[in-house]
């Protein structure tokens, strides 16, 4: 049902709460001294000057807290794996320019700021590894001299004899392909506050994350502190899109601080800090070849992937998350019958890569989907025709696919054929033909990709870490005065969590959906919880309210079949009452608290039963989700700028809870994903320095480059409670590959295919020199 988001009145007049609104008593400001240097030995730090400025209360290098906390370690059980141990502070040497090496707590941040100034810290600089195929080589400066290599992570995955398939095959078609770094760039940097109590000797650490179960939980055991004396609360957070997702040096010390200290802390990142030192996305390197035979079914896959990972694995995800990620995914929708996928996530002088909506899929679906479209043209073959030849087809779920992901069932097929609908595709081939004739350069973009979402135990395993991500807790409780509260492990990072919950909770309770509050992003609400990632609130969040509303409601039913003089079997509940069937016979919801909770004559002693239903739901493999994305472009060869002509989205989430949240999520992330296609980029220089560190040289889509996008939903419910899909990634996953592939397709007439992204209009500028060039060179 399309119902406005409860949560949104509060955040759009200025009435939420942020990290950075928190006013905790007496509250101390941190800033950060970073390095300056992407690759260096620390040989001396002089902070005596900072320690007396002006309304410092203390300064700490890594060295003064190094007994205050253990490193937390991104533990793994992945075979050639190195976990790169995250400190509070660094120690030893930088690894990448903005990596925190000393922090200033002062009266306030300008006094802090100040101080920072007068710190002196002298280095022995080393040799930087910037690129990743360098930093493979045997005689490459090394990040981590205990790993003693630069690749962190090493996997390879394998199905049948793919030499001997591309080698049979009828045409086979390769290239390199890379996407750039680029910066999840949330509105909200990030920001934490580490508020103190004297009188239990705790911590409540206020943070913009969309993981607080999980950070809890790495900083109990870092600061050997119990979970009582712990606690961790995402409040509002104006966006993560991945960022967030992961623990960060800032969020030890913090709690280090504050603990050492006995006092508040509070730090926000200023947006130079957060470009440069949260975690980044994408930045892979891949050389892939696809065969196919001669009626265009594509028979075998093989890639080798460069993941640029930067300087760290990160907390809990490892650095393996991305790139590995980018080879299981590959094979995508298709029947491929062969595959290999090999990867190697390689440490860099740079900030490190870390989820980032989508995770791993954008990659795998752009080099996929342009595969795609090069066997097409290879075969004179129309790219939607292609696509509905290699598809999975309804009546093959479940399937496995070549690197061993089991889709279950979902419509792709639909999909495809319901964008192809909508966009009219006849009739664009025929404005493409016109446009042509004109010498305009108009281009139709096709992908069709399937990912994972809300993943259940048996997919959470596998990487061997130390955390439980494949399950869900609800509690669910109506108190004395008939109100309904649950409380829920995932947290909220701007989708709509409030009201999607709360939607499902009225549906299978029978409460009104004005009389329930939902928390969530607290780590003391459940006794188990980690967060928001990986398409999973809907489907994990949700099956657990599911559950736990039945187990209530059955509680009601009883209660009221006291009340009421009915067996249980005849009580309805629905919008707050429950009643005889039939009858006009009810009772409200604090009607029956009060018989509960209040009245002790009205209810027999064994009826008495606390209002509370709890339960933890585990979807076991998760569910697949899929859609199929269709483009129109126009490419001016003047200026070098894409224009979006049209836009279409095909998805399949399952049931769909609430239609404006879904298409709010989808037109999000197609806009980022125009900004991965087209604009964002994170560019470092030969000497390991970022030189688009501002919104002034980092360029993100505005409202102006954003078109219209239609969104069509094929409602195939899927297996798990609810028949719940998630969707929130899925506009990420689809819009680089189809927008790469329509520019392919406008400038086909010049020979240009795209292989890098994003496609800005400086390398459209020099692909349309090159083809100028080539054309010249080759005439008599």
């Amino acid at each position: 049902m399309p119902i406005k988001r409860t949560e949104d009145p509060r955040l759009l007049t200025g009435n939420g709460e942020y990290t950075s609104d928190r006013r905790p008593d007496r509250a101390l400001h941190v800033a950060f001294r970073r390095s300056e240097h992407p690759h260096a030995k620390i040989l001396r730090i002089d902070t005596e000057a900072a320690k007396a400025a002006l309304g410092v209360v203390a300064v700490f290098t890594g060295a003064d807290i190094a007994d205050d906390y253990k490193p937390v370690i991104p533990f793994s059980r992945m075979p050639s794996y190195y976990a790169t141990p995250i400190m509070a502070l660094a120690t030893g040497k930088v690894r990448y320019v903005g990596e925190a090496v000393v922090a200033i707590i002062a009266d306030n941040r300008y006094l802090a700021e100040d101080a920072l100034e007068l710190i002196e810290i002298e280095y022995e600089l080393l040799d930087a590894v910037n690129d990743p195929e360098l930093a493979v080589a045997k005689d490459a400066p090394l990040v981590h001299e205990l790993a003693q290599t630069n690749v962190l992570v090493a996997r390879e995955f394998k199905k049948g004899d793919v030499k001997a398939d591309l080698a049979s095959a009828h045409i086979r078609v390769r290239d390199r392909f890379e996407m750039s770094r680029i910066a999840p760039l949330a509105i909200e940097p990030r920001s934490y506050s580490a508020e103190f109590e004297n009188r239990r000797d705790s911590i409540t650490l206020y943070t913009s994350s969309n993981i607080p179960g999980i950070v809890r939980d790495a900083l109990s055991e870092s600061l050997d502190l119990p979970g009582n004396r712990l606690r961790v609360v995402a409040p509002d957070v104006g966006g993560s899109f991945g960022s967030k997702g992961s623990l960060y040096p800032e969020e030890i010390l913090l709690c280090v601080a504050a603990r050492k200290l006995r006092r508040s802390l509070r730090w926000t990142a200023d947006r130079l800090e957060d470009i440069s030192s949260s975690s980044q996305a994408f930045a892979e390197i891949i050389e892939a070849e696809m065969g196919f035979d001669k009626d265009g079914i594509a028979i075998a896959l093989e890639a080798d992937v460069i993941g640029d990972v930067g300087a760290y694995s990160i907390y809990p995800w490892t650095c393996g998350l991305e790139p590995v990620q980018v080879v299981s995914f590959l094979p995508g929708p298709y029947k491929i019958q062969s595959y290999r996928g090999a990867v190697r996530a390689v440490a860099t002088n740079k900030p490190p890569t870390g989820p980032y909506r989508g995770v791993g899929r954008p990659v795998s679906t752009f080099v996929a989907e342009r595969l795609m479209d090069m066997g097409a043209k290879a075969l004179g073959i129309d790219p939607l025709e292609i696509r509905r030849r290699n598809l999975v087809r309804p009546e093959e779920f479940p399937y496995r696919i070549a690197s061993g992901i089991i889709w279950d069932k979902t419509g792709f097929v639909e999909c495809l054929e319901a964008a192809a609908e909508a966009a009219g595709y006849e009739s664009l081939l025929k404005q493409q033909r016109a446009a042509r004739a004109e010498g305009r350069y108009f281009g139709i973009g096709l992908a069709t990709y399937a990912e994972l979402t809300g993943i259940g135990s048996r997919i959470a395993v596998a990487p061997g870490m130390p955390i439980n991500t494949g399950s869900e807790t609800a509690k669910i409780r109506v108190d004395s005065t008939g109100a309904v509260t649950a409380a829920f492990g995932v947290a909220s990072h701007g989708q709509g969590l409030e009201t999607t919950l709360a939607q499902i909770i009225a549906d299978d309770l029978g409460a009104k959906f004005e009389d329930i509050r939902v928390i969530q992003g607290d780590s003391d609400a459940v006794p188990m919880s980690t967060g928001t990632y990986a398409s999973r609130s809907a489907v994990l969040g949700g099956g657990a309210a599911k559950h736990a509303s039945y187990i209530l409601r059955e509680k009601i039913k009883k209660v009221a079949s006291h009340l009421l003089e009915a067996s249980a079997e005849d009580i309805d509940v629905s919008g707050g009452f429950a009643s005889v069937a039939g009858t006009d016979r009810k009772v409200t919801f604090k009607q029956i608290a009060k018989a509960v909770y209040s009245d002790m004559r009205t209810l027999p002693v064994e009826a008495r039963e606390e209002l509370e239903g709890s339960f933890t739901y585990d979807p076991i493999n998760g569910t697949t989700a899929g859609a199929t994305h269709l483009v129109a472009v126009e490419v001016d060869p003047v200026t070098c700028f894409v224009k979006i002509l049209k836009y279409i989205v095909a998805e399949d989430c399952g049931r769909i809870i609430n239609p404006m949240i879904v298409d709010g999520q989808v037109h999000g992330g197609v806009a980022q994903g125009i900004g991965a296609a087209l604009y964002e980029e994170m560019v470092y220089n030969e000497e390991g320095q970022l030189v688009s560190a501002s919104l002034v040289d980092y360029v993100i889509p505005s409202a102006v480059e954003i078109p219209d996008i239609e969104v069509l939903h094929i409602e195939s419910e899927s297996a798990v409670a609810g028949g719940f899909r998630g969707m929130g990634e899925g506009g990420t996953i689809g819009a680089p590959a189809a927008i790469a592939n329509a520019i392919s397709d406008a400038l086909s007439p010049l020979g240009i295919d795209v292989s890098t992204l994003p496609m800005t209009p400086q390398r459209l500028f020099n692909l349309l020199e090159n083809a100028r060039t080539n054309v010249k060179g080759s005439q008599p």
